[in-house]
């Protein structure tokens, strides 16, 4: 591949070149790189044009202090007609088909996570071929319980079911890095100051195979996932997290959300318990909440 590829620039990313290696950076840090649909679209432009631009390996991070904080909350209940469950669905199985397309890309796609990875912004990971993390990075659920169905189960097939549920049944539920790699979800956690420094390692080393043997390899490896129901696996989650948009108890919460503001429903979310609990919470369950 040509890793001397013409310069091409966005608004919400940046690509820059490194040998072997090209990185697509998020870069929406004054919005923690929340996933706009303008980022989304550039994001996917950027992945068609480097299927032939650019080096053998792409590798994703975000800039400033974090990957990315999930979908713009800003453009909640703009975007598309939220009242409209089939539009909806149709909005989502979009953002998901973008993910599909780093799962399908013939390039290694690397997800390199520091800070916060939050919500929506964990899809990409998933669907990354590689995902190296911080030791001290973030990643966690919607704090906001205004969805479901869309992001815990693509995570099913790598951490498995119960660890799913896990993330999914608490509001902002947490894991660090770690406990990502414990869990299968990552490959490997390094100190935050040596994330960059290790992808590009392991991207140089990736280099040695051409890109050609690099794109049946991971093709086969796909296939093997696939057949265990990896692709299956987001198959349905649009039209589960579109049915749960719709039902009562989320449209309640969504009006609570309009009249209170977005700081103070998640900071409500975040809030110790109202009730006292028999026992003081095991410092395990503590730490995830800091």
């Amino acid at each position: 591949m040509d890793s001397a590829a013409k310069p091409f620039s966005y608004n919400t990313i940046r690509i820059e070149h490194a040998g072997p290696l090209t990185w697509l950076i998020l870069n929406r840090p004054d919005k923690a790189n929340a996933l706009s649909t303008e980022l989304l679209d550039e994001l996917s432009d950027a992945l068609r044009r480097l299927e032939t631009e650019g080096g053998s390996v792409i590798a994703i991070r975000g800039e400033g202090r974090g990957f990315s904080s999930g979908y713009d909350m800003g453009q909640y209940g703009k975007v598309g007609n939220s009242d409209d469950p089939v539009a909806d669905r149709d909005r989502l199985r979009r953002n998901l088909d973008r993910y599909l397309a780093i799962w399908d890309h013939p390039k290694p796609v690397i997800a390199a996570v520091h800070g916060y990875c939050a919500a929506g912004a964990t899809q990409i990971c998933v669907y990354a071929d590689i995902t190296i993390v911080a030791n001290d990075a973030r990643i966690s659920e919607p704090t906001l319980p205004i969805g479901g169905g869309y992001i815990a189960p693509v995570w099913t097939p790598l951490v498995g079911p119960k660890r799913a549920k896990e993330m999914s049944f608490i509001p902002g539920n947490s894991i660090d890095g770690r406990t990502a790699v414990e869990w299968g979800w990552a490959n490997h956690s390094v100190p935050a100051d040596e994330l960059i420094a290790a992808v590009e390692f392991l991207a140089y080393r990736i280099a040695k195979t051409p890109p050609s043997v690099l794109r049946i390899k991971k093709l086969s490896i796909n296939r093997a996932a696939e057949a265990c129901g990896f692709r299956e696996a987001g198959a349905a989650v649009a039209e589960m997290d579109a049915l749960l948009h719709m039902t009562p108890s989320v449209l309640e919460l969504r009006k609570w959300i309009v009249e209170v503001g977005m700081k103070d429903a998640i900071a409500a979310y975040r809030s110790p318990p109202s009730t006292p609990l028999t026992a003081p919470a095991p410092e395990t369950y503590r730490k995830t909440q800091e």
